[in-house]
């Protein structure tokens, strides 16, 4: 198939530090070029793939120091995707509703995976608007402020088994890894490992919206001796902090669409203690991937049990469920459906058909890399 895999520009495709989306964006575009399809990224200039990149600024958006427009790059990458759509079997959406007005005329199969909580009061009106529009949950959880959508599937992410390595022995501390901001709830990470007398590390990155709650709350926190902050982690280094932990914590309170980390931390074999919010009791396996729990006194309890749990086992469950094979392959079924209903809604009349239908547009060949001012 010609796909297209429209990325978010903050970060590079894959991202050199923090960034769930533009990874997943990147474990999928990679496996499907892999399986031979032929692929578009429109992605950030400093993004690395082999499918073909075309790009509308040369580096992730957050970077730039002096980007205070990022909207303009949007707009600038939309221009690129229509300019080219009849070229693709299939365009992906990974940039939230930004392309609907336009996608609906494209006369192209398009898709939309919602990467981001769906329960604010602002997303009815627009959602309303656009009821027909194809879209994907990441978990089934996400879909619940909004379920009447045009929802095609729910896909959990996926990401290939030899990019995290499974790590027998741990080092005897915990980790948590992510943003700092209150609902990832680090404070809560930093009480837990006080709390059973652990060493804590914490690779997590501060955006400029949350720096002033970085500095007024959890600033100070980080001067207790227990407590390791290592700053934005990524690569080798988000591995080795993962891989080397006891248990990671992801004590969160917000409705998690569905939380990259956990599977992440499930490759290495170990194990989450992770609260009972959105996708979390979907993504995890009690009792074999770590622990779901509802207090502070549980996440307690739950260390001190995660010995009795195999690391073993935890990368067995993440092969199971989370691989980017499986995922490309949901994805792949997502992308046929959508392009046989676009065939059949074009068909030519046959003998007794009365209604006019306007045949399908030609599609015209794309070229092996596109002029990023194109």
């Amino acid at each position: 198939m010609r796909i297209a895999q429209v990325a978010p520009l903050a970060e590079s495709v894959p991202p050199k530090g923090y960034g769930g989306t533009e990874r997943v964006v990147s474990y999928l575009t990679e496996e499907l070029v892999q399986r031979g399809h032929d692929v578009t990224l429109f992605a950030s200039g400093d993004s690395t793939t082999s499918a073909t990149l075309v790009a509308p600024c040369p580096q992730a958006l957050r970077t730039v120091r002096d980007c205070v427009l990022p909207e303009i790059y949007y707009v600038l990458m939309l221009d690129q995707v229509m300019n080219h759509a009849s070229s693709f079997d299939v365009i992906h959406f990974h940039i939230d509703a930004l392309h609907f007005p336009l996608v609906r005329r494209s006369g192209v199969p398009y898709v939309t995976t919602l990467h981001g909580r769906l329960d604010l009061v602002d997303l009815v009106p627009l959602y309303r608007r656009f009821t027909e529009v194809p879209v994907v949950s990441i978990s089934d959880a996400q879909r619940k402020p909004l379920p009447w959508l045009n929802w095609q599937q729910t896909i959990y992410h996926g990401m290939s088994k030899d990019m995290f390595t499974f790590h027998e022995q741990h080092n005897g501390y915990l980790a948590f890894v992510g943003r700092i901001n209150p609902e990832k709830r680090v404070d809560r990470a930093i009480e837990i490992a006080r709390r059973v007398g652990m060493p804590l590390k914490i690779g997590a990155k501060v955006d400029k919206t949350d720096q002033a709650y970085f500095d007024a709350e959890i600033q100070p926190l980080l001067q207790q001796p227990h407590v390791e902050f290592l700053g934005e982690v990524g690569g080798d280094q988000k591995e080795a902090l993962l891989g080397g932990a006891y248990a990671v914590l992801f004590p969160i309170d917000w409705p998690e669409p569905f939380g990259l980390v956990m599977i992440e931390s499930f490759a290495c074999g170990t194990p989450v203690i992770a609260f009972r919010c959105g996708s979390v009791p979907e993504v995890m396996r009690h009792g074999v991937s770590g622990f779901v729990v509802d207090t502070m006194e549980e996440a307690v309890e739950a260390v001190e049990q995660v010995a009795g749990l195999s690391r073993r086992r935890c990368r067995i469950y993440f092969e199971e469920r989370f691989s980017v094979s499986r995922m490309a392959q949901d994805y792949l079924d997502v992308y046929r459906r959508l392009a046989e209903e676009a065939h059949n809604a074009n068909r030519k009349p046959t003998p007794g058909d009365n209604d006019m239908l306007v045949p399908p547009r030609e599609r015209q060949p794309i070229h092996n890399r596109i002029d990023p001012q194109s």
